[in-house]
């Protein structure tokens, strides 16, 4: 009787998330397109979702945080998230994994260029923290959104990003700080 026991949990733990419709650790979300690996189409009506960000501009190394968030109890179980420069079509910077709901994804061999969804768990919320590559133009977030095998949103963009380089101005187009080089 024990070594049946330990089948049904092995066989359970294995095959029960693939049979239940969504994998425990699917990253199956294209880098470059963006699209899931399913037989369903996008959804084409506004996203449940959003994408908010921590700050309006960014200078190299700075870390932005992020947060994909379900409006009202949408909830969702996978997602892939990267920051792209505008009109961009590759993954710039790397997420540092703060949320227990994330794990990073290399797209184009770059470690943690992507964030995407650890398990199958429905998620209102996630949260993450983006670091920002020298030599980055102006950029958005763009996720792609799971809630069901037959119901994902492809494209979803947060605000624009405007790079800060060597000083910051405040309104009267005076420097409120000089940045010193070696």
């Amino acid at each position: 009787m024990g070594r049946h026991s330990c089948f049904v949990v092995l066989f359970c733990g294995i095959f029960l998330p693939g049979i239940l419709g969504f994998p425990q650790t699917n990253s199956s979300i294209d880098c470059d397109s963006l699209l899931p690996n399913y037989e369903a189409e996008p959804q084409t009506s506004a996203p449940p979702y959003i994408i908010a960000v921590s700050f309006d501009n960014f200078e190299p190394g700075n870390e932005v945080q992020v947060t994909l968030e379900a409006l009202g109890d949408a909830g969702f179980k996978g997602f892939n998230l990267q920051a792209r420069e505008i009109d961009g079509d590759v993954p710039i910077g790397t997420f540092k994994i703060t949320d227990p709901n994330t794990k990073g994804l290399e797209c184009h061999n770059m470690t943690n260029s992507a964030v995407s969804h650890a398990n199958s768990d429905v998620k209102q919320k996630v949260t993450t923290t983006w670091i920002a590559p020298p030599d980055a133009g102006e950029l958005q977030f763009i996720a792609t959104v799971v809630q069901n095998l037959d119901n994902f949103w492809v494209g979803i963009q947060s605000k624009t990003l405007t790079p800060t380089h060597s000083e910051s101005v405040n309104g009267t187009g005076k420097s409120k700080r000089k940045v010193c080089y070696e």
